[in-house]
C-alpha cells in the first residue's frame, strides 16, 4: 500500500507561499535568500520515490515546474524529469510541454485511492491540491524543509490544528528537513 506524502518549503511561521518570488507577493522569495544550496537537489529525499512513485501537482505548480526543470542539466533534473507526473485539472495538458505528465482522470479522492494501492504519491507545492486531499484525510507524511525565517503573511501549510509524529530531523543547507507522519497513520 502506498503513501500519501506531502513535500513543501515553510517558513518557521508555517507559510508556505511563494518561496522563489515567482508568485509577485510582498513576501515571496524567502527560500531563495539563502542561494541555490537551500533548494538544489534531492533535498526532500526522495530517492526512489521519483522512479517507483507519481509526482502530484496542482495546475498553476505543475505550469511553474514544467517551464523550470526540462531545460535543466544536474542529475536531480533528470530524475524530475523522467518521473510519472500527474496533474489535478480539468482542463488539457500542453502536448510534449514536459514529460511524463498527464491529467488525473476523475475526482482526485478517488484518484488517489486508486493510486495508493500500488504506489507513493509524493504532492509538491500545490496549496490547492494538499488542502483537498487534507480536508480529505488522506495525506500520511508531510516532508518539510524549513527556513530560518518568518514572514508574517501569506498562506500557511496548516490552517487547522493537525496531529503529527516526528520520524526525522536534519540540517540540509541552511534550513532543515523534517519528516512527519500523520498519528496513527502506519510507516
Amino acid at each position: 500500500m502506498g503513501r500519501v506524502i506531502v513535500v513543501q518549503y515553510i517558513t518557521l511561521d508555517g507559510v508556505v507561499e511563494d518561496p522563489d518570488g515567482s508568485g509577485g507577493t510582498p513576501f515571496g522569495g524567502w527560500a531563495m535568500r539563502y542561494g541555490p544550496e537551500g533548494v538544489a537537489g534531492d533535498k526532500f529525499r526522495l530517492g526512489d520515490l521519483l522512479e517507483t512513485g507519481v509526482l502530484l501537482f496542482g495546475r498553476r505548480t505543475w505550469d511553474h515546474f514544467a517551464e523550470l526543470w526540462p531545460g535543466r542539466d544536474t542529475p536531480f533534473a533528470h530524475a524530475m524529469n523522467q518521473a510519472d507526473k500527474a496533474v489535478a485539472t480539468s482542463h488539457a495538458l500542453p502536448q510534449g510541454a514536459w514529460t511524463n505528465s498527464r491529467a488525473v482522470d476523475g475526482p482526485l479522492g478517488e484518484w488517489i485511492a486508486q493510486t495508493i494501492a500500488t504506489r507513493d504519491v509524493v504532492v509538491i507545492g500545490s496549496g490547492s491540491v494538499v488542502g483537498a486531499l487534507r480536508e480529505q484525510d488522506l495525506i500520511d507524511e508531510y516532508r518539510l524543509i524549513a527556513f530560518p525565517t518568518a514572514v508574517t503573511a501569506g498562506r500557511r501549510l496548516f490552517p487547522d490544528p493537525v496531529d503529527l509524529e516526528l520520524v526525522s530531523s536534519e540540517m540540509t543547507g541552511p534550513a532543515s528537513l523534517t519528516i512527519h507522519r500523520v498519528r496513527g497513520r502506519a510507516a
